[in-house]
């Protein structure tokens, strides 16, 4: 028999929906049910690619006994945390204040049903006691009695989580850090670099995209950061990370070496990683990482994009029941397949070296660069690879999360357009301009965007992720392409951050509108974590697009950003990659050329210049442009405008 969750379009909830647990989606009914019956709420957030979700499904809500007391004491609320970040940081927060200790996925928290304040939070529980955890029943049971006989210390309880939360939100500061901020940034990812293997700190290990963009920003500085950068990529481009046979990275990996993933793949972090990959390839001419951004192209585009043009959000870890079992190996299996060409093939990805994974109990092969492959593959390889894609493609498949993020689309779209300028791409520059078009015909009302489409239709208000991903996506698209119906829409949703997200007292933006429903913590984000934080992705955005459209709100709203940042750029660095890569170019602007003229004589001189690094706008001469762009003028064929900030050159009509 099914619950509620049967009738959601989210994957997520619908993985629970034949749960015994009588499972409301997150709702003013669901809320509504939880007073009048006086019942503490149970919020359960996860996402459908997420492992120790399953496990905890599997163990505890597929369990009778242990659904039987969760009905009994509670409602219970499932969210998928994808298309609710709103609660997911909120809820997450609260447990980091409650437990002293970062949460995660599957996020456990009861809430008080009137003020919807949390007063117990975890995160996977499992259903026997194990690992020094108690038994989720158990859990169930203890909480239980306690609302029983202390519900009356509830409101004291709230009362000093509110104060916890206003204390979390910085004072601004008069102006925006100082240069020398950025030298400690470089000095704090010199300190958190493992100079062995690559990537910042240790066990687990996360590719951290904005990290390493960051270091590649502040390479000019000194330090070494570009070097790191290298290193990393190279590292996880060899490891196990990346899939070396159908392309495409996975979320993380649970040790320091890049060896052993947690192998879920997000759209999000193929999207940021692309980015990094496809223009340090060509700067280092490096094979690996050229590969490495080739195959991940490859991917995105055969398992990942929709027949309307966006791309789905996730790949599941699990395959079979199995962790990983869609992507691991018997060695004796592949050398059956291969043939003469295993030897080549074991000695390249480590099937000569002891297993190093377990799966039901047997000892299995993960593949990853056990030798220097600096050089091209030989054709020994392309016929393995291709003989065990063949085969993998007979197993049973990752689940497929179908829905269609908006903010995850955007990042895809700036990595397949950094592999079509940078890679020669052209498929994938194609790919990036319908995913945004989709985005636009799909997703957006006119002025503002949602954030999820379902396959069928868009739904829920997007967030502030949404918009700025989507302004900073438009800017890439511009570079690439001019589209005057580009530059309106980025300039609209410039608009809509200011009206609807920026706090005009304090600067930076609430992740969510200032129409939207109202939670226990509205949140601002400012730090990094699986995705930019969107304070740093609209500073940048808005910095950009101010520049460019000679637009001084925009630059106003990217500053006050800034300065509200101040504090937490200086103390805590390595959380916050993407507003300290935007402080780099406000203090270091870069440069850009504004092309006017005709089209032909432009595309030869915007090749030219992109191919030395410099962002072009190549405009032709009937473009409908804002004011302060419109006065940047053709003169002839071809006028050049060499900018940076708001500081612009004379024109230049003499081509050398």
């Amino acid at each position: 028999m099914s619950n509620r969750l049967a009738d959601e379009t989210s994957p997520y909830l619908r993985q629970h929906a034949d749960n015994p647990v009588d499972w409301w989606p997150w709702c003013d009914e669901a809320l509504a049910a939880a007073r009048a019956a006086d019942k503490p709420i149970l919020l359960s957030i996860g996402y459908a690619a997420c492992h120790w979700c399953h496990v905890m499904a599997h163990e505890s809500f597929e369990d009778e006994d242990t659904a039987a007391r969760m009905n009994a004491a509670f409602v219970n609320i499932k969210v998928d945390r994808e298309e609710r970040p709103d609660l997911d940081q909120v809820y997450q927060l609260a447990h980091q204040i409650l437990t002293r200790r970062p949460g995660g996925w599957p996020l456990t928290v009861v809430l008080d049903p009137h003020s919807l304040a949390p007063f117990m939070a975890g995160t996977y529980f499992p259903g026997e006691a194990a690992h020094g955890l108690p038994a989720f029943r158990d859990v169930l049971t203890q909480v239980a009695e306690w609302y029983a006989g202390n519900s009356h210390k509830l409101r004291d309880q709230k009362a000093r989580l509110d104060e916890v939360f206003a204390r979390l939100a910085p004072d601004p500061a008069a102006t925006p850090p100082e240069g020398d901020a950025l030298d400690r940034a470089a000095e704090a990812l010199a300190v958190s670099f493992d100079a062995e293997h690559g990537g910042f700190t240790g066990a687990p290990k996360f590719p951290h995209p904005g990290s390493l963009a960051l270091a590649r920003r502040l390479a000019t500085r000194g330090g070494g950061t570009g070097e790191m950068a290298r290193f990393t990529l190279r590292g996880m481009a060899a490891g196990g990370l990346f899939d070396h046979l159908g392309g495409g990275f996975f979320r993380y990996c649970v040790d320091e070496r890049w060896e052993i993933p947690h192998f879920e793949k997000m759209l999000y972090d193929n999207g940021a990683l692309l980015a990094l990959y496809a223009p340090a390839a060509v700067d280092h001419g490096d094979a690996l990482m050229h590969r490495a951004a080739t195959a991940t192209v490859d991917w995105a585009l055969a398992e990942m994009r929709s027949p309307e043009g966006g791309f789905y959000a996730s790949l599941d870890a699990d395959s079979g029941g199995v962790e990983g079992g869609y992507y691991i190996w018997d060695a004796d299996e592949v050398r059956a397949a291969l043939g003469g060409d295993f030897d080549v093939f074991a000695a390249r990805f480590g099937l000569d070296s002891p297993p190093n994974f377990r799966a039901d109990g047997a000892a299995r092969w993960h593949l990853r660069l056990a030798r220097d492959a600096a050089d091209e593959e030989p054709a020994a390889i392309a016929r393995a690879r291709e003989t065990l894609l063949t085969i993998r493609r007979a197993r049973p498949r990752p689940g497929l999360d179908h829905k269609r993020l908006t903010a995850w689309n955007a990042l895809m779209a700036e990595g397949l357009l950094a592999a079509g300028r940078h890679l020669g791409r052209a498929d994938a520059t194609s790919a990036a301009r319908e995913c945004l078009d989709f985005i636009r015909d799909a997703l957006w009302d006119g002025r503002r965007l949602c954030a999820v489409h379902d396959g069928e239709r868009a739904r829920i208000g997007g967030y502030l992720d949404d918009h700025a991903l989507v302004l900073r996506a438009l800017l890439t698209a511009l570079e690439d392409e001019w589209r005057d119906a580009d530059l309106a829409w980025a300039l609209t949703l410039a608009d809509t951050l200011l009206a609807d997200f920026e706090d005009g007292e304090r600067g930076g933006f609430y992740l969510t509108a200032h129409d939207h429903e109202t939670l226990l913590h509205r949140p601002k984000p400012l730090a990094d974590e699986s995705t930019p934080a969107g304070n740093g992705v609209a500073a940048h955005a808005l910095l950009h697009l101010g520049w460019l459209a000679g637009e001084p709100r925009y630059l106003r709203a990217a500053e006050r950003t800034l300065c509200l940042a101040a504090e937490p750029m200086r103390q805590y660095p390595m959380a916050h990659a993407g507003l300290l890569a935007t402080l780099a170019d406000y203090h270091e602007p870069p440069e850009i050329v504004i092309l006017r003229g005709e089209p032909g004589a432009m595309a030869d001189a915007r090749e030219r210049f992109a191919a030395a690094g410099t962002a072009v706008y190549a405009i032709p001469a009937d473009a409908d442009l804002p004011p302060a762009l419109a006065a940047k003028t053709p003169r002839g064929d071809i006028v050049a405008y060499r900018c940076r900030g708001m500081t612009c050159s004379e024109p230049i009509t003499a081509f050398d």
